[in-house]
This record gives structure tokens, sequence and C-alpha cells, in this order.
């Protein structure tokens, strides 16, 4: 949850700007509500009375995306451009540059983690859960379209061997991708077998279902 703070001074920009102070932010970060106008009171001296405002910090998960993968990738000696569109809460980020291959890991290992740890950054003290989509080089459509091509080869195996048959052990998200693409097939079932990091799909026959 955001934190608010409260600022105190003789005008309402007084009030706001000490609170934009404490919270390192600009006007445009924050939200702003006067609990307090300021009154000169009778004569300019009694039953005065200072502005007060609450300030709050404004969630934005593009900027706090931006921000750490800056870092996280500054560190690591890579240089890419980072494009962070919000929508509908889920925030796509793309990221360009030389040697994105190293970014992506073997199986996109690498991506997937950048991922993760930016999902945790994105979505710390925030009250809505964002889903964060991290890719490079058009990798999660080409993983995607791989993940499906095995999933109907490794079916027609099944089919023409009769037997069932396990896959190589995959994250939560491709292990949806098999399960989805195989969810119609009249002659084949899929299910998850194992503990995680090893979890794994299992293509069998529809008749030992």
């Amino acid at each position: 949850m955001s934190h608010t703070i409260t600022g105190k001074g003789k005008t309402v920009e007084e009030a706001v700007n000490q609170a934009l102070t404490e919270l390192g932010l600009t006007a445009e970060e924050v939200e702003t509500n006067v609990v307090q106008a300021p009154e000169s009171g009778v004569f300019g001296l009694f039953g005065k009375k200072e502005a007060i405002v609450e300030v709050t910090p404004i969630d934005n998960p593009e900027k706090k995306a931006q921000e750490f993968l800056t870092d996280l990738l500054g560190a690591m000696g890579i240089q890419c451009v980072i494009e962070a569109k919000l929508a509908e809460d889920i925030l796509n980020i793309e990221l360009t540059g030389k040697d994105m291959g190293i970014l992506i890991g073997r199986r996109g290992q690498t991506l997937d983690s950048i991922q993760y740890l930016t999902s945790l950054v994105v979505n710390k003290k925030s009250d809505q859960y964002v889903r964060v989509i991290i890719d490079t080089e058009n990798y999660r459509s080409k993983r995607q379209k791989t993940l499906e091509n095995l999933a109907h080869k490794m079916a027609a195996k099944v089919v023409h061997y009769h037997k069932k048959m396990s896959l190589e052990p995959m994250n939560p998200a491709e292990r949806r991708v098999i399960h989805a693409t195989l969810q119609d097939d009249d002659k084949v079932y899929t299910y998850s077998e194992g503990d995680d990091p090893y979890r794994h799909v299992v293509i069998d026959l529809q008749e030992n279902h």
C-alpha cells in the first residue's frame, strides 16, 4: 500500500512541497488531498490556521520496472532499450539491444528469472497485482510455437507407439502451453508430474484416462 505523507505550511503549495521533499517525488507522481485550507484569522492574528495536505505516491509499475531493470542490466554490463507498456494490469516489457541471447539463457531461464524478479519489485507494496511479461527478440512467441510443435510431435508418438511419454522439465508457463495445445485432442490427454524444478508434462492415451 502507498505511504501517505502529511505536509503543513502557510500555503497549500508550501505544504505540498514539504511532503514532496520528504517523499523525493514530483507533483506529477502523487495524489494530493487538501485536509485543511489556510486561514488568516481575525486581523491576521486570532484563529489562524495553517494549510494541511495529504500526499500519496501514485503507484507506477512502468517506472518501477524501468528503474529496476536499468540497475539490474547495468550491473550485468548489458546495454539495451527498455520499453514498458501497461494495459489491463499486464505490464509488457520489451528489451532491445545487442547480445540479447545472454538475457534469454538456456530455454529462457535467465529471461524468466529477470521477469520473476521484476514482478516482485513491481508488485511490492502495491494494492493491485500486475502481471509482468518480459520479452526480447520475440523469444516468447518463438518458444510458444516450438512447444506447440513439440506437443503435437510427442502426441503423435504416443499414439503410434501406444504408450505414454514424459517431456523434459518445464516451468509452469511452458507446461500450460503443452496442456492448452492438446486439451482438445481426442486421442491423448496431458497431466503434470513431479516437483519443481523437475515437474514435467506426461502425455498419455485417452483410453487410459
